[in-house]
């Protein structure tokens, strides 16, 4: 590591507060299974898939504290994968 680059140090308050968040909404989506929302399924549970998965990479993955060109590329690969799903499900949809 060269002088001229800084580190973060993330406190413990911040790294418990993102564990609590990523265990309740766990326990919502194991709580969502047991409704039933017709063919919104599959979405809620996209969404919250999502969700904690973007509170990961942000936070637990340190993508927050990076320079803006590593979320310009974690973004641009989530919306071609978005992308390719969409195709999928309207490609299975029409068969």
């Amino acid at each position: 590591m060269t002088n001229d680059e800084k580190t973060h140090i993330v406190p413990y308050k911040t790294q418990i507060t993102v564990l609590i968040v990523l265990i309740i909404l766990t326990a919502i989506s194991v709580a969502v299974t047991q409704l039933e929302f017709g063919n919104m399924n599959t979405l809620v549970a996209m969404v919250l898939a999502g969700t904690k998965s973007f509170i990961v990479l942000a936070w637990f993955m340190h993508l927050k504290y990076e320079k803006k060109l590593f979320p310009i590329m974690v973004t641009s690969v989530v919306i071609l994968f978005l992308l390719v799903l969409f195709v999928t499900f309207f490609d299975y949809s029409y068969r």
